[in-house]
C-alpha cells in the first residue's frame, strides 16, 4: 500500500484496535474456562456469557471501524464543502492538502480543467477588451468628422444624415465603454484586489455631484439623503462610479414623468438606493431588466440594454446584492445595493475625495 493512501491509513488506525479486541477476547475466555465443571447450569451460563461477550465485541469493532472511516474521510468531506461553497465564477485550483493518494489524481485532473477554463475565460475577456479599445479610435474619428460636418452649412437631408451618424457613433462608443466595464467587473478577474476602504457618504457626495448638470438639463431635482457619520465599505471607486452612473442615467432617461431622483444611503447594513418618482417598470419586466441586452418592448428611448447588467456584475464583484422595487410596491422605481461591509483586518486605506 503506497504511503498516504486511504487503505494504509485505515489499516494503521484499525489494526491496533483489532489486536486489542482479540487480546481482550482471549483473556476473557481464559478466565471463564479456567473453572469449568461438568454442571449443566455452569455450561449454560458459560454459553450465554460467551454469546454476550462476542456481541459486545462485534458492536465495539463496528464502532471503531465506522469512526475510523469517518476520520479518514474528513479530508474528502472538506474538499466536498469547498466545492459546494464556491461560486460559479471561482476557478481557483482546489486545495490538495491532506488528501489520500487515491483521491489526489482526480483532484489534480480537476484542477487542470479549472486552469484551462480560467485561461479560456481570460482570453475571452482580453478579446472583448482589445476589440473595444480598437473600436474606440475609429469611432471617435467618425464622431469628430460628423461634428465638423454639422458645424458647416449643409442641406437639410445631409444634416439629418450627419446627425444620425453622430448619434450612432455616440451609441457605439458608449457600448464599447460598457463592454470594457463588464470585462473589468467580471468576478473571475478578481476586482477585489483593487478594493480600497471608502466612506460611502463622502464618495456619494462626490460621485453624485457629477450628475447635477445632467439632472438640471432634464429638469429633474437630484437629492441626497445620507447619515451624518461615515458608512465604510471596501470597493473599487471606479467600478462603483460606473454602477452609480448607470443607475442615475437609467432614472434620468427612463423615469417617465419623474420630477425627483433621490440618492439614499443607509448605515446598517451599508447600502445606497437610487429612486425616482416616475412611471415605474412593468411587472413583466422587473425580473428581466438586469439581463444583458434586454430591453422592454414599451421603451422608446435608445440604449444598449447593458446598464443594469453592468450594475448586477459590479454589485456581484463587491459581494453585494441588489433589489428592484416598482409600482405598485413603490411609487416609481427604486434600486437598492446592499454591501457586506468592510472586511475585518483588511489592509486597506481610505480613499480621499477630490
Amino acid at each position: 500500500m503506497p504511503r498516504g493512501s486511504l487503505a494504509r491509513h485505515l489499516v494503521q488506525r484499525l489494526l491496533p484496535a483489532l489486536v486489542i479486541l482479540v487480546l481482550i477476547d482471549l483473556v476473557a475466555t481464559w478466565f471463564i474456562t479456567r473453572g469449568i465443571t461438568s454442571n449443566a447450569w455452569l455450561l449454560r451460563d458459560l454459553f450465554w456469557t460467551m454469546v454476550f461477550s462476542q456481541v459486545f465485541l462485534v458492536i465495539l469493532f463496528a464502532w471503531v471501524l465506522v469512526s475510523g472511516i469517518r476520520s479518514e474521510l474528513a479530508s474528502i468531506n472538506r474538499l466536498s464543502d469547498d466545492i459546494r461553497q464556491r461560486s460559479v465564477d471561482d476557478l481557483q485550483p482546489l486545495d490538495q492538502t491532506g488528501l489520500p493518494t487515491e483521491i489526489a489524481p482526480l483532484v489534480i485532473r480537476f484542477n487542470g480543467l479549472l486552469v484551462g477554463l480560467d485561461d479560456a475565460m481570460q482570453a475571452q475577456r482580453r478579446f472583448i477588451g482589445h476589440a473595444a479599445h480598437q473600436l474606440r479610435t475609429p469611432l471617435a474619428g467618425l464622431k469628430l468628422e460628423s461634428e465638423l460636418m454639422l458645424a458647416r452649412d449643409l442641406p437639410e437631408d445631409v444634416r439629418a444624415r450627419a446627425e444620425r451618424i453622430k448619434q450612432v457613433s455616440d451609441r457605439m462608443i458608449r457600448l464599447g465603454q460598457q463592454l470594457l466595464i463588464l470585462a473589468r467587473a467580471d468576478r473571475s478577474a478578481r476586482p477585489s484586489d483593487r478594493f480600497t476602504r471608502l466612506d460611502l457618504c463622502e464618495w456619494m457626495r462626490h460621485a453624485g455631484s457629477e450628475w447635477l448638470a445632467a439632472a438640471r438639463e432634464r429638469r429633474l431635482e437630484l437629492q441626497l439623503a445620507a447619515p451624518d457619520g461615515p458608512v465604510w465599505i471596501d470597493g473599487d471607486p471606479l467600478l462603483l462610479g460606473e454602477l452609480l452612473g448607470n443607475l442615475i442615467d437609467n432614472a434620468l432617461r427612463y423615469g417617465k414623468d419623474a420630477t425627483t431622483v433621490t440618492l439614499r444611503i443607509a448605515a446598517n447594513p451599508p447600502s445606497f438606493t437610487v429612486e425616482d418618482d416616475g412611471a415605474g417598470i412593468g411587472a413583466e419586466d422587473v425580473e428581466r431588466v438586469f439581463e444583458a441586452f434586454y430591453r422592454s418592448a414599451g421603451v422608446s428611448v435608445e440604449g444598449s440594454g447593458l446598464g443594469l447588467a453592468i450594475v448586477r456584475e459590479i454589485a456581484g464583484a463587491h459581494g453585494a446584492w441588489w433589489k428592484l422595487a416598482s409600482r405598485p410596491d413603490f411609487p416609481g422605481t427604486r434600486v437598492t445595493i446592499v454591501f457586506p461591509g468592510p472586511r475585518r483586518g483588511a489592509r486597506l486605506t481610505r480613499i480621499e475625495s477630490v
